[in-house]
């Protein structure tokens, strides 16, 4: 199975990103997937989880911010991030657990938040 995360860059504070995940090797439209974010120095957070019935959940310091959809036709998870703050810098790593319990990560991809 592989997670293929890409979107992320350099962005200007109150700036918008969107961030792709493709999944392949696993049953997608089964999968619960989530983001998680993670600074130096500081421990991984989850920011947001979508299941298979498209039921979402978000950490408090996103929440009206940053979206999490799926297209299960296409087997990919979004983050949509809009008015993106300093704060929000980290690597974002894409999450799958599968039905059967398997847990996948992607490579991570970098959001910086700058002026």
């Amino acid at each position: 199975a592989q997670l293929v995360e890409s979107g992320g860059g350099l962005v200007q504070p109150g700036g918008s990103l969107m961030l792709s995940c493709a999944a392949s090797g696993f049953t997608f439209s089964s999968a619960v997937m989530s983001w998680y974010r993670s600074a130096p120095g500081d421990r991984r957070e989850t920011v947001a989880v979508i299941n298979k019935g498209g039921r979402t959940s978000y950490k408090d310091s996103v929440k009206g911010r940053f979206t999490i959809s799926r297209d299960d036709a296409k087997g990919t998870a979004f983050l949509q991030m809009n008015n993106l703050k300093p704060e929000d810098t980290s690597v974002y790593y894409c999450n799958a657990l599968d039905e059967r319990g398997s847990v996948y990560w992607g490579q991570g991809t970098q959001v910086t938040v700058s002026s």
